[in-house]
């Protein structure tokens, strides 16, 4: 029998898709014994306004990612590349969300909002984006202005800042410049460069051969890419790039899991399976969680839990107590409504009285 926590997990994650921290339309990844493990972008919006004809799109792709789909031998590595041709503003955009590869876009027209972390970046023509693995991001705040958007998304094999690279056969930089660029990418996260004309032109090339889908478009697309990572060494190496190491040391792993540990604190978690989502051993997560929250990793697992809980119990009036304690991943009401009332010094119910909205 489905332990009813499951059961009352699936019911409403299903019944509030559209509540602000219920979000499950995002495929995710589990390990075999369940536990989420990584959950990237399904591009629900773009995918949305290109079935309503509200745009033009045009891309390879494989996964969830919208557009005509990859054959699985066809372009390893690649999850979606192509572009978009918006004409008109848009009342969508991408919320935020985090891709499988690292993800270069180039703005061959218009003006479009990137948001990484804190910042609003306004780009503007010629401009390149460069987001990491598993970054968090958003593009559109909140909607999308006329634009035309390039973008490569290359899945280089890692889910972690401080794993290697791996990049698949048909990448044929020579070693010492694949490998500089790979340690540029790693070791800096400046998002936004400036395309020269030889990268630009890179990218409408690759375009016009997506479009027409002729003989022999893979190899072509193929001498493209690699075309394209030698232009962006290039351009990185003309400018001062600042290495900082700590971006792909442990502690960075760590720090992005439970920075990201909000949105799945619902899951059957202990600290075991945190430590090996991150990939290393317990006592080393647990010293880096406690300098990163000055908590153990099941304290801050319980606050996350704690506030969510209170989100709820404000937001949904008609959602009983007992249901909103196993949504937010508690094994039984009654330690939901002890560890509530040391943490808010109100019982849920009490909480949920004081915190009414007309």
């Amino acid at each position: 029998m489905l332990h009813l926590s499951i059961i009352i997990k699936f019911f409403y994650s299903e019944r509030f898709l559209n509540f602000e921290s219920m979000n499950y339309r995002k495929p995710k990844y589990y390990d075999q014994s369940g536990t989420l493990l990584y959950e990237a972008d399904s591009c629900v919006p773009l995918r949305n306004a290109w079935e309503n004809h509200e745009l033009e799109l045009t891309t390879l792709a494989r996964g969830t990612y919208p557009g005509e789909k990859l054959k699985s031998h066809e372009l390893p590595g690649v999850k979606s590349v192509g572009y978009w041709d918006v004409k008109k503003k848009q009342d969508w955009g991408l919320d935020w969300h985090t891709n499988e590869g690292i993800e270069i876009c180039f703005l061959e027209s218009g003006n479009l909002d990137f948001l990484l972390r804190d910042d609003i970046i306004h780009l503007k023509t010629n401009d390149i984006t460069i987001t990491r693995p598993w970054i968090v991001h958003k593009i559109g705040s909140p909607h999308v202005e006329p634009s035309k958007l390039h973008w490569l998304i290359f899945d280089v094999n890692v889910r972690h800042p401080h794993q290697l690279w791996e990049w698949p056969e048909w990448v044929i930089l020579s070693r010492k410049d694949l490998n500089e660029l790979t340690v540029n990418l790693r070791q800096n996260e400046q998002p936004v460069w400036n395309a020269s004309r030889e990268f630009r032109n890179c990218f409408l090339q690759m375009a016009g051969i997506i479009r027409e889908k002729n003989r022999n478009y893979e190899s072509k697309l193929k001498v493209l890419i690699n075309n394209l990572f030698i232009l962006l060494l290039d351009i990185i190496q003309n400018e001062n790039v600042f290495l900082d190491q700590s971006l792909v040391e442990t502690k960075r792993s760590v720090q992005l899991f439970l920075s990201s540990l909000e949105s799945s604190c619902d899951e059957d978690w202990n600290v075991d399976k945190m430590a090996e989502y991150c990939n290393i051993g317990v006592t080393r997560f647990t010293h880096y969680c406690r300098g990163t929250t000055n908590c153990s990793p099941m304290e801050y697992l319980n606050q996350l839990r704690l506030h969510k809980a209170a989100k709820l119990l404000s937001g949904i009036k008609k959602l009983p107590v007992v249901e909103i304690a196993y949504i937010c991943g508690f094994s039984s009401p009654q330690y939901f409504n002890y560890s509530f009332r040391k943490h808010f010094d109100k019982t849920p119910s009490e909480f949920r009285r004081a915190n009414r909205t007309a």
